[in-house]
């Protein structure tokens, strides 16, 4: 909740305005899949918009994957995909994903359930 109260927008702008009225994200990124930001990417961000430099930031040095995005800039999961899509176009983050999108659903679900169990035998 801190960051929020940093943030003189507050709760003042609506999901839709910060992707300007996009829903569908220019690149299918899977939740999972992990995004990284170079020490230059996170300068040029700088010019991008406040979230994108935000996320820039989150990502620089340290991979993180798009739910871990979204809970950090406390943006909803669609709105976070937007963005992270218009970054990782605009070459500002480098995806790294842990399934090819052609991938079936099901598939997917069953890496997501061994990582699951692998998590639990920790």
């Amino acid at each position: 909740m801190e960051g929020r109260r940093d943030d003189p927008r507050g709760a003042l702008v609506r999901p839709y305005a910060v992707t300007r009225g996009r829903t569908e994200a220019r690149l299918e990124i899977a939740l999972e899949a992990v995004l990284v930001a170079s020490p230059a990417a996170v300068v040029e961000s700088r010019f991008a918009g406040h979230d994108k430099h935000r996320i820039a930031t989150i990502c620089e040095g340290r991979a993180q994957s798009l739910a871990e995005i979204a809970a950090y800039t406390r943006l909803p999961l669609g709105v976070a995909r937007v963005l992270v899509a218009d970054m990782v176009a605009d070459s500002l983050l480098t995806l790294h994903s842990a399934a090819p999108p052609s991938e079936a659903y099901e598939e997917r679900m069953e890496l997501l359930e061994r990582v699951l169990s692998g998590l639990r035998r920790l």
